[in-house]
């Protein structure tokens, strides 16, 4: 990819190719950078848009191969701790590329999945009389069905659903997981214990990083991204964020005391919005009480105030919270239709 290229096409093209590389060239086609998938959502969160140009979020001292090297591509990757390697030759063109079997991505693999699927969907009645939130069905198939297809497609198989809320309806429907190529277990909460306090019940059985998502949450990132941002961040704990725009209806009056500055007439105001996905060590179940109702912003705040590290993973791919009458209508029409948010 040419480096006035934008990070946009770099996306398409790390979407469309599990390399999680792209390689970048000047105009003569000299190798200059490398752009990854997080290089792009660190960007973002510079406020870059996904029109920048790719050389300015691009990493300029990539690791390489001379090919002149003797060195084995394997031990060489290895050596400097890196998953791809591209050869060059003495005036900087691109002779090969050598990839090891990602590491991380297959400890992802067998890396726990937890889905929050014990609400009572209360935003949503009456259609949640009788039926829990995630059952709820889109396009026909139940919400929760949707995101366990959409991991074991990612190579995630070890699922874990805390379910409370007419868990009957969960536990029958998935059993052991089999069905859908997964080990689904089930963890039981006696009472409502927020959007992190069942995940105590877990502290016994899992001893390396896991994600957690509630089961009202429809995105099309995947997974495998978030912990590999995640690893790669040397983070303790990471929340997925998206881009949330409010729209006033209003001309905004700026001041200076009482002196007007200026009138702008219907702003928008952005805020990155908890996006209800995370990733965190084992260790964080330490910060949560046996048997107590503990929400996940509380459950981080604990962790940060102990200097834990806690980072952001902005989410730039499609994303609806289906809480909402108005969201679950939206979800009806763009998820099937395959639109972009």
């Amino acid at each position: 990819m040419r480096e006035d290229c934008s990070l946009r096409e770099a996306m398409l093209i790390l979407d469309k190719h599990f390399s999680q590389i792209v390689l970048i060239v000047d105009s003569e086609n000299r190798m200059v950078g490398t752009v990854t998938d997080g290089d792009i959502r660190r960007s973002l969160l510079r406020g870059e848009g996904l029109d920048t140009q790719v050389s300015k979020s691009m990493n300029r001292n990539f690791k390489y191969i001379k090919k002149s090297d003797t060195l084995s591509p394997e031990s060489f990757m290895i050596k400097n701790c890196i998953h791809h390697a591209p050869v060059l030759d003495e005036k900087g063109f691109i002779v090969d590329i050598f990839f090891i079997d990602d590491i991380n991505r297959e400890n992802c693999l067998d890396n726990p999945v937890v889905i929050m699927a014990g609400g009572q969907g209360k935003r949503l009645r009456p259609l949640t009389e009788n039926c829990p939130k995630p059952m709820l069905p889109i396009g026909g198939k139940p919400m929760l069905e949707i995101i366990i297809e959409q991991l074991t497609s990612d190579g995630f198989s070890n699922i874990y659903i805390s379910v409370n809320y007419l868990k009957e309806q969960i536990i029958s429907y998935f059993k052991d997981g089999s069905d859908w190529n997964a080990s689904i277990n089930y963890l039981h909460e006696s009472k409502p214990l927020g959007t992190a306090g069942s995940l105590k019940l877990l502290s016994q059985e899992i001893d390396k990083p896991f994600l957690v998502m509630n089961g009202d949450v429809l995105t099309r990132t995947k997974p495998h991204n978030i912990l590999d941002y995640h690893h790669k961040s040397r983070s303790y704990a990471t929340i997925c964020a998206r881009n949330y725009s409010i729209s006033v209806p209003f001309g905004v009056i700026e001041l200076d005391g009482d002196n007007l500055l200026a009138i702008k007439e219907k702003p928008s105001v952005n805020y990155l919005v908890n996006a209800g996905i995370y990733a965190l060590n084992s260790s964080i179940f330490e910060f949560i009480n046996d048997n107590e109702f503990l929400d996940m912003p509380e459950l981080l705040f604990r962790a940060k105030d102990n200097n834990k590290n806690i980072s952001v993973f902005p989410i730039h791919e499609y994303w609806l919270d289906v809480g909402r009458p108005e969201t679950l209508n939206i979800a009806h029409t763009d998820w099937i239709t395959d639109k972009q948010l």
